[in-house]
């Protein structure tokens, strides 16, 4: 029903057309960030092996399980959370990293083989959600988030930032101008955008760089090293309706050790999410349905998402924007945004249109992006109060640093007959965990600082 202070929770009495334009509104919100996840992984695996994924890990794959995933977690939670779940920026640097293994089974492998590798981590990871919730709910979630406070998940977000940091600047470099136009746009609407505008930058930067490349292309102008800025073979051989290339998961111990301690940080992103849309629509989600509800149908999302070759979900702060801005709280228009998700995956004109984006305005993007993962991270500490004064916190967070930025190769063993790569974000977040648990004055308990629990996600 309608409320005395403007906030609608109940979206029919606006009538039909009015949902189906919240809908599309909640949609264009997700949409920049969302189609931008699997263009990444795409360019992690074009630097790596020579070629992007064709089947899984594409962007009308992307679509599917973004869409899915949402009804998945809306289920799980009774109906009653408002949240959209689009691809997650966590695990880009896991994609980069299992693109680039070429020792033991991996040599030799091509793209769609290895991002098939990839999604069975992120399935496997995606499953770590449920045996959280179940902690969660047997011993109370004050308890489990002793193990995992901000001095140990604020350090490794900026570590997945820094990480990536060199992608940018290969793909930025491949022309300069066009990247700085992607930048600038970011820059601007996130600045100085009002409105609906203000809560899709990404999107903006995308779509006004991408205006440009056309321009440019069509008067004959190329990139530096002579290549054309434009290709558009795909788009004019791909069809208006069709399945998207799905493809089931393969299982690797090395890949699983490479995307499943990501989960961590993602883990309490879905936290930071949930208090952050608790707080915007005035309802203790945390409390009802429940966080252990809430982690389940993220997990789920994910841990389906992972098993027909899709990147990784989590709740989206765009859309939480978009709430705010709506003062339209009712899920309903979250899963219309979804119906419409699963539609667009199945044009497969569409896909191969995004697929032509050049790989300067990807790095201009991911310029922002990757620093912004590193800021959040940066933020994730500040506002929860880390004192780094104290011997005990500059300790676990010089070590997450030490080990996330400098183990660059990773560590290889072998257990019988397996070879084994624990990543450096996997030597980072194990080393913090531990350290956390065995070094005395952990003085942190969830829930008593509001502000800094709704901003510890990745993504935000």
């Amino acid at each position: 029903m309608n409320e005395n202070d403007g906030i609608i929770r109940d979206a029919r009495t606006l009538g039909v057309p009015k949902m189906i334009i919240l809908g599309l509104q909640h949609m264009f919100a997700m949409f920049g960030a969302t189609i931008l996840v699997p263009i990444l992984i795409g360019s992690f695996f074009r630097d790596a092996v020579g070629e992007a994924p064709t089947t899984g890990l594409t962007v009308a794959v992307t679509l599917f399980c973004a869409g899915v995933g949402t009804f998945i977690f809306h289920v799980c939670g009774k109906m009653k959370v408002p949240a959209f779940l689009g691809s997650s920026f966590a695990f880009l640097g896991g994609f980069s990293t299992i693109a680039g293994l070429k020792s033991g089974i991996y040599e030799g492998m091509g793209a769609n083989e290895k991002a098939a590798y990839a999604c069975g981590g992120i399935m496997v990871a995606g499953l770590l959600y449920l045996v959280l919730a179940l902690i969660i709910k047997l011993v109370g979630v004050k308890r489990v988030m002793r193990f995992l406070p901000p001095v140990v998940t604020g350090p490794v977000i900026i570590c997945i930032g820094l990480s990536l940091a060199g992608s940018a600047i290969s793909n930025a470099q491949t022309n300069w101008f066009l990247a700085l136009v992607a930048l600038i746009t970011i820059i601007v609407f996130n600045i100085w955008g009002k409105g609906m505008f203000r809560i899709i930058p990404i999107l903006m930067g995308v779509v006004i760089s991408y205006a440009c490349a056309v321009i440019m292309n069509m008067i004959g102008m190329k990139n530096p090293d002579g290549s054309a800025i434009l290709v558009f073979d795909a788009v004019a051989k791909a069809g208006f309706v069709g399945l998207p290339h799905f493809q089931l998961a393969k299982f690797d111990i090395t890949a699983i050790l490479v995307m499943a301690p990501i989960s961590i940080a993602t883990m309490m992103e879905h936290v930071g999410d949930i208090s952050a849309i608790s707080a915007t629509t005035g309802n203790n989600f945390l409390a009802d349905p429940g966080l252990n509800r809430t982690l389940l149908g993220d997990g789920l999302a994910t841990a389906f998402a992972g098993l027909i070759g899709g990147p990784a979900n989590t709740t989206y702060g765009e859309n939480t924007g978009v709430l705010e801005l709506s003062k339209v709280h009712d899920p309903l228009v979250i899963r219309i945004a979804a119906a419409f998700a699963i539609v667009i995956s199945f044009i497969p004109k569409l896909s191969a249109l995004i697929g032509t984006m050049p790989s300067s305005i990807i790095g201009g993007v991911s310029f922002m992006l990757y620093g912004m993962i590193s800021a959040i991270g940066v933020r994730n500490i500040v506002e929860n109060k880390v004192d780094l004064t104290r011997s005990r916190n500059l300790i676990i967070a010089a070590v997450i640093f030490v080990c996330g930025l400098g183990f660059s190769d990773g560590i290889t063993f072998h257990v019988g007959r397996a070879t084994i790569t624990l990543t450096a974000l996997a030597i980072a977040a194990i080393a913090g965990i531990f350290l956390n648990a065995i070094l005395p004055g952990n003085d942190y308990e969830f829930g008593v600082n509001e502000k800094g629990d709704q901003h510890r996600g990745v993504h935000a």
